[in-house]
């Protein structure tokens, strides 16, 4: 049984259990947004922590949900150093962005509306070759869900990872949280990839480096947490869920976009995008 209450969340996890070796962890304040620091070193901190060995950032969004002047641009900054650091790429590799997750329910919406501000430019270099040296080849895709395609995620991302054959595979899902001051505020980056569904105890087949045979980034945002003290399987969102999936996912979507493309800049991204 999981010792802590369910979470996708590493940094809840870590806060949560008894100190144990095999886990770094550390929090610190970068362009006014908290930043916290969770790294997972050997397999038995990854069995009592249930989360992968592997890096996990945490970042508290608070002034981008205040519209705070240039708080837009400045968390896609930080989210976007912090992705090249947990994967850098070379110049020209390729990228494949997965957005999981049901559009039609809103708290699970984040992944396909996150792909709606994704940059695909794959197409350009296939039809003008060299023309675009400063796009690196990226497609992106909402692989919606079991219910409405009958093709698991991990099945469809797999046959498009064999044949687009991409050097890193970016994975974009709702997660859930336990503590309410971090529920549709924050955002993990991790290098372990994902599992849809974890946190609501609807596992899915894993996107991960070992399953898929390329490097996997997650980027997730808690939109839901269990109702304490309700029956199992009930689970709570805020009212304002609407307007923190759109600002969310717009949010992510710019930040892989700086991410890949590194020579471009915000405003060159509503220029391409619009």
């Amino acid at each position: 049984m999981i010792p802590f209450p369910r979470t996708d969340l590493a940094v809840e996890a870590q806060t949560r259990a008894a100190p144990m070796a095999g886990v770094a962890a550390e929090e610190h304040t970068e362009q006014g947004f908290r930043v916290a620091t969770v790294t997972i070193l050997n397999e038995e901190a990854s069995k009592k922590l249930c989360k992968p060995i592997g890096s996990y950032y945490t970042i508290t969004l608070d002034p981008v949900l205040r519209r705070e002047d240039a708080a837009f641009s400045s968390a896609a900054a930080l989210i976007s150093r912090l992705l090249k650091e947990l994967r850098p790429l070379s110049d020209g590799a390729s990228a494949l962005v997965i957005g999981l997750g049901n559009r039609a329910i809103t708290p699970d919406a984040v992944g396909p509306r996150a792909m709606e501000s994704v940059l695909a430019t794959r197409h350009l270099h296939r039809q003008f070759p060299g023309s675009f040296p400063e796009l690196r080849p990226v497609s992106s895709i909402a692989a919606g869900v079991l219910g409405d395609t009958g093709v698991e995620s991990a099945t469809l991302v797999q046959a498009l990872v064999r044949d687009l054959q991409p050097d890193l595979v970016i994975v974009v899902d709702a997660l859930a949280c336990a503590e309410s001051e971090r529920l549709c505020r924050t955002i993990q980056l991790t290098d372990t990839g994902i599992t849809p569904g974890s946190g609501v105890g609807n596992d899915r087949a894993a996107l991960s480096e070992q399953a898929l045979g390329v490097p996997v980034l997650a980027v997730g945002v808690p939109t839901v947490m269990d109702f304490p003290g309700a029956e199992p399987g009930l689970f709570v969102t805020p009212r304002n869920i609407d307007s923190v999936v759109s600002d969310f996912s717009k949010l992510i979507g710019y930040s892989i976009n700086l991410a890949l493309h590194p020579t471009l800049s915000i405003s060159d991204f509503d220029l391409l995008l619009s």
